[in-house]
């Protein structure tokens, strides 16, 4: 496989505070990895320096080759590096198309506003919304929402898809759709990074699993072998209870 994404030392401080705290990791082209870890533990950070939205307080990030550390988010986007939000915003008063669209022309490069109006309406069909293509933002549901937001991505004519929290607030059903479509999205041969709280999630899609921990990765590798690791289970669980983890196995 060829390497698209590297971090290297990756660190950001807020005054006093380092969020992120020298994170090396590499994506080859074609996975699906995600990025787990407790709550607090830094992961939309991360994102943030990989897209730009932050600036890096040390470190770089190499991107096809390129070290884009201090680009802008329009410019990450430009180069192939998408993502999505946790808290999905579109343009409420807009059409579906024509918020996909925006992506397309201003994220996606496209030369004209027909050029990424049809775009856009391929994204639409790929996501299953092509029926409400026409109809306000604002009136779509939470899931379709979710939809949304990765067609607008993928109008970037993205190489790397950084997913913030995807499947959050979805019921099972829509899980399941979710990533179903995330797995087309990726035989694609996009690379994604996928952040992701339910377990069950990461250990049917990922292929690899980086785990944040206080702004550092304490572990990565295969799932299973990740989950089991006593610093991820200490991290979820605390020492105590991972003690009491640790007890009952050898118990068991």
């Amino acid at each position: 496989m060829t390497e698209i994404l590297r971090l290297e030392g990756v660190s950001k401080a807020f005054g006093g505070v380092r969020a992120v705290n020298d994170v090396s990791f590499a994506l080859q082209e074609g996975q699906i990895v995600g990025l787990i870890g407790p709550n607090g533990a830094g992961k939309t950070t991360l994102v943030n320096l990989i897209t730009g939205v932050h600036p890096l307080t040390a470190g770089r990030v190499v991107f096809a080759g390129r070290n884009v550390a201090g680009q802008k988010p329009f410019q990450a986007a430009r180069r192939g590096l998408a993502r999505t939000f946790q808290i999905v915003q579109p343009f409420p008063q807009m059409s579906v198309v024509e918020n996909v669209a925006a992506g397309a022309l201003f994220g996606g490069g496209q030369p004209s506003r027909q050029a990424a109006t049809e775009a856009a309406r391929r994204e639409l069909a790929f996501v299953g919304l092509e029926p409400f293509a026409e109809t306000p933002a604002a009136s779509l549901t939470l899931p379709n929402r979710k939809r949304l937001e990765l067609a607008k991505s993928l109008a970037m004519q993205p190489k790397v898809l950084l997913l913030d929290e995807v499947n959050a607030g979805l019921n099972a059903v829509e899980i399941d759709g979710a990533l179903d479509l995330i797995r087309q999205i990726a035989a694609r041969g996009i690379t994604i990074l996928i952040i992701e709280h339910l377990m069950k999630v990461v250990l049917s899609i990922s292929q690899r699993i980086l785990v944040l921990h206080h702004g550092e990765l304490i572990a990565e590798g295969e799932p299973r072998a990740v989950l089991d690791d006593e610093r991820v289970i200490e991290a979820y669980l605390g020492a105590k209870f991972a003690a009491r983890f640790r007890e009952a196995g050898r118990d068991g």
